[in-house]
């Protein structure tokens, strides 16, 4: 089992790797000037050379790139006296944690990557992504909760149940609820539980986590504001969930072992529970795992919608206003989480299934 974490490891450091290249190169060759964007009307040919170079930009690609996987990597050349380096680096932006070894001027030094700063707001990207992700975190945490809760139950009952009107039913609400674009959805559910029936709700359309009070005395923690996006994120992951819980039971109640238990005379209660259940969640928690990673990279439209201030915000601003460090830096966050969950879903798939308990 740790050869096989070896490899994933591996595998992992590759694809990020791969996605830094491409998401580099791919935002550097884009049409859109960030330096006439930054400017508006005052722009100019001597103003938009003077951002260029400030930003970097006016360097050849490649050495752009060098720099910016220098900025990347925990472990970069550090150059503190001569401002005119290539190797350049600010102790106040780039923050090294430790110096290795010095050869000349250039050091090299252990520190946190370097994400670089906003075009428009001057921040660092790594503030915006902190300030941002946990309000995603949330929504897709609180609608992959929803979505297994509610999944594995109705699954199970559609297995018990099979070929009643409830399994009939739970069929054609998850159909529905696969063939729903995630951004009509999001304003069908806003308009009908926000707009036509909020007198019973009492939901509002738009809101974030913290709402500011009326009264001026300061902001406050508003829940309800949670319920439409994560119901909203949580439908198509919902709609697999109970048709992949519903196959995994019928599999498994149709194993030998279930047999044998039956005529056991076990309780059915306990064999479902504690038997097929526990062997058909394999299949589950793989699709979950990667239900949950695809939340949190896929929430744009739904928080678009409701104006949930998380990563789809930053992402769809960034875009609009060619804040590439924001975006890229967005992109390659997303990416890491990814790759780690993916990860951590082979390690609890191992545990489940000691069949995979092997090192390969």
């Amino acid at each position: 089992m740790l050869s096989y974490i070896r490899k994933r490891l591996l595998y992992g450091l590759l694809v990020i790797l791969g996605v830094v290249v491409l998401v580099f190169f791919l935002f550097n060759i884009l049409p859109g000037d960030p330096a006439r964007m930054m400017l508006g009307q005052r722009a100019d040919a001597e103003s938009i050379a003077i951002i260029n170079r400030d930003l970097g930009r006016d360097k050849p690609v490649t050495l752009q790139f060098v720099n910016y996987l220098n900025d990347l990597l925990p472990l970069s050349l550090h150059n503190s006296q001569d401002t005119t380096s290539y190797f350049y680096l600010d102790p106040e932006k780039y923050a090294p944690y430790g110096r290795i070894c010095t050869l000349g001027s250039t050091t090299l030094v252990v520190k946190a990557p370097y994400l670089r700063r906003s075009y428009q707001s001057k921040r660092k990207v790594s503030e915006i992504i902190a300030t941002a992700f946990p309000q995603t975190a949330l929504l897709a945490l609180v609608a992959m909760t929803f979505a297994l809760l509610v999944g594995i139950v109705v699954g199970v009952l559609c297995a018990i149940y099979k070929d009643s009107w409830f399994d009939k039913l739970s069929l054609f609400v998850a159909t529905l609820g696969m063939s729903l674009p995630s951004f009509f959805a999001a304003i069908l559910i806003a308009y009908l539980f926000a707009y036509v029936l909020a007198d019973i709700t009492h939901l509002n359309m738009f809101g974030n986590l913290f709402t500011v009070d009326d009264y001026g005395t300061g902001e406050y923690l508003d829940l309800k504001n949670l319920v439409l996006p994560a119901l909203t994120l949580g439908i198509r992951p919902l709609s697999v969930l109970i048709q992949l819980t519903k196959n995994s039971m019928l599999e498994a109640l149709s194993q030998d072992y279930i047999r044998t238990a039956r005529a056991k005379g076990m309780p059915y209660r306990r064999m479902i529970a504690h038997h097929a259940l526990r062997n058909a969640l394999n299949p589950i928690v793989t699709s979950a795992s990667g239900w949950f990673a695809g939340l949190l990279a896929g929430a744009v439209f739904v928080e678009y919608v409701f104006d949930w201030k998380g990563m789809g915000i930053v992402i769809v601003d960034g875009l609009e206003k060619y804040d590439f460090p924001v975006v890229m830096g967005s992109i390659l966050f997303i990416c890491v989480l990814l790759v780690v969950i993916n990860i951590l879903t082979d390690i609890i798939y191992g545990w489940l299934d000691p069949r995979v308990r092997v090192d390969k």
